[in-house]
């Protein structure tokens, strides 16, 4: 009688789903999986820490679309990943994270990296969370692992190996392995709801599509194209999903914070917004600031029915999957003939790129310190068309934010509702894993870059050609820049960094390395940097004193009262301030 183990069980119904890359740490609780997947051809990415390697599976899903997995092991192993499965928890994307166990039978004997409950730490982040208590039921709770992962709102799952269950053996054939993971159909909308939908789009003067990590996740891009420019209606994005429309489209209007400033800037507020999976918090407007205009008739499309009106009323909220959503929105559009919308779309491309004439000055100075979004506009010159950008750290991600060209979903990877710090190295190692042909560059805070530096060292062992550009201003951007706006100067409290040579850090591990203390000398760098071959670390001293219009509008001068007048208020970095 043949026997496999619970590793083999694994690894094969894994790859009968069609997932080839893990990211992983060491540990000897998992060592029955890396056998089976190393006989099997199954790529094992080993990480640093944890954290990064359930970073770098977050990071594969939003590149791919497709779901990311990180093994990590027992005891310390999960609670160093316990950030990820937060991150992607409230990003909503899918991915599995397993994690080994001490023996069963040796609960309540406190055993090594045992005796606290790992299913309960992350039941309230994730989707669903289950320890295999049997051999043979691996390769089905697999399967429902990567369904649950899917289904309805994306997100995270637990599955939890006790080294007991994943050593032992069954017999070869009474093993079932699934052949179904995902549902053949999705939720299409209701026609009544789509020709309402139409009849106001249609209707509209200045009408708005918003996308979010729902159409990533639906593969919708080319649907949105399609339907936008069907109906010449542009598009906005949040994070997740920039590159749906490339960002030189016409219809493109980039960010979805352009949507509430080309009101502002004399084209008119949206008077009728389609948001597609996107859901309705910090990304698309806290209630007292909105970005998507108070006024405005809203239309919003959710896999998730919980989801539709969080924070506010909608008029018309459809419970779809994104795509099935857009194939019948276009149908019922291809009846129409639609208005010309020239102005409001001009409107929006001005302010787009009003950037430009905002920080000029920046652009035209030639010496140094470097102004922040000099270094991030010269970086967006040098990549090419196909280029992957993973931008981490409070401020740093919003220069890059500001002038990346994104012309493709899953190329622009950063921060979510988790405001969560040192995920560009991780995000930047799963994008070249996942495109090994295209240029990888991450823009990192120096802040963020310490939080997982020595994933520099897996970059070189796995031979991945990552840019990385060291946003060095010697402190914690956003917090240092706040406190000197909340409490005044020489009120700083802890936020305060060295000017660290990065760059000499990184050449330890055997990086390409670049210390750039001059405008001119960035673009020459990239370009030394990239030629290369090799991963590389472009250290750029920049301005400390110039404080990012995302800081003003969280923490400073957004928040103050008009004229100069005293405020009762108590005010707090982030938050709306409380009444006194």
């Amino acid at each position: 009688m043949a026997t496999i183990d619970g590793g083999e069980l694994f690894v094969r119904t894994l790859a009968g789903a069609g997932i080839h890359t893990l990211f992983t740490l060491h540990g000897g609780h998992l060592d029955a999986i890396y056998q089976a997947a190393k006989k099997r051809g199954v790529r094992l990415v080993d990480t640093r820490h944890e954290q990064a390697a359930g970073h770098a599976a977050d990071g594969w899903a939003r590149v791919t679309g497709q779901t990311g997995v990180a093994l990590v092991t027992a005891g310390p192993g999960l609670t160093d990943c316990t950030t990820a499965i937060a991150n992607a928890w409230l990003d909503c994307v899918p991915t599995l994270f397993v994690a080994g166990a001490a023996p069963l039978r040796d609960a309540e004997l406190l055993p090594l990296q045992g005796g606290f409950d790992q299913l309960a730490m992350v039941a309230p982040i994730t989707k669903w969370a289950h320890r295999v208590t049997h051999t043979h039921r691996i390769p089905d709770l697999v399967a429902q692992a990567l369904r649950v992962a899917r289904s309805g709102r994306p997100g995270p799952v637990y599955l939890e190996l006790p080294i007991d269950v994943l050593f032992a053996r069954v017999d070869e054939a009474r093993v079932r392995l699934p052949a179904k993971f995902a549902p053949d159909a999705a939720p299409a909308p209701p026609a009544t709801a789509v020709e309402q939908a139409i009849d106001w789009l249609h209707a509209a003067q200045r009408p708005a599509i918003v996308v979010g990590g729902g159409e990533r996740f639906a593969e919708a891009a080319s649907e949105v194209a399609a339907f936008a420019e069907a109906t010449g209606i542009p598009v906005f994005s949040n994070g997740r999903a920039h590159g749906v429309v490339p960002s030189d489209h016409p219809l493109c209007g980039r960010g979805l914070s352009h949507l509430a400033f080309v009101g502002r800037a004399g084209g008119g507020d949206a008077d009728v917004v389609l948001v597609l999976g996107a859901r309705l918090g910090l990304f698309t407007g806290h209630p007292a600031h909105p970005l998507i205009p108070n006024g405005a008739k809203l239309i919003q499309v959710d896999v998730c029915a919980e989801e539709i009106g969080r924070q506010r009323d909608v008029d018309l909220g459809i419970v779809a999957d994104c795509r099935e959503a857009l194939v019948s929105l276009r149908e019922a559009a291809s009846q129409r003939r639609w208005p010309e919308r020239a102005a409001w779309q001009n409107a929006v491309r001005g302010v787009r790129e009003g950037h430009r004439m905002l920080f000029a000055q920046a652009l035209a100075s030639a010496s140094g310190p470097i102004h922040p979004y000099r270094l991030a506009a010269e970086i967006a010159k040098c990549l090419p068309r196909d280029a992957i950008v993973a931008a981490d750290g409070g401020e740093t991600a919003f220069w890059m934010e500001t002038v990346a060209q994104v012309h493709a979903p899953g190329r622009w990877l950063s921060h979510g509702y988790l405001g969560c710090l040192g995920t560009g190295l991780p995000f930047a190692l799963a994008a070249k894993v996942a495109n090994p042909e295209s240029p990888v560059l991450c823009i990192v805070g120096d802040g963020s870059v310490g939080l997982n530096f020595t994933e520099f060292d897996t970059f070189v062992r796995h031979g991945l050609a990552i840019v990385t550009v060291v946003n060095n201003d010697g402190q914690w951007g956003m917090s240092a820049h706040g406190q000197d706006l909340l409490f005044g100067p020489d009120r700083r409290v802890v936020t305060d960094l060295a000017p660290t040579r990065y760059d000499l850090a990184a050449a330890g591990f055997g990086c390409h390395a670049e210390h750039v203390v001059s405008p001119s000398e960035v673009a020459p760098a990239l370009e030394r940097a990239f030629a290369s071959g090799k991963p590389a670390c472009v250290n750029v001293m920049t301005d400390p004193s110039v404080i990012a219009p995302v800081t003003l509008a969280m923490v400073g001068a957004a928040k103050a009262p008009a004229g100069g007048a005293k405020s009762e208020a108590v005010r707090m970095p982030y938050y709306e301030d409380l009444e006194s």
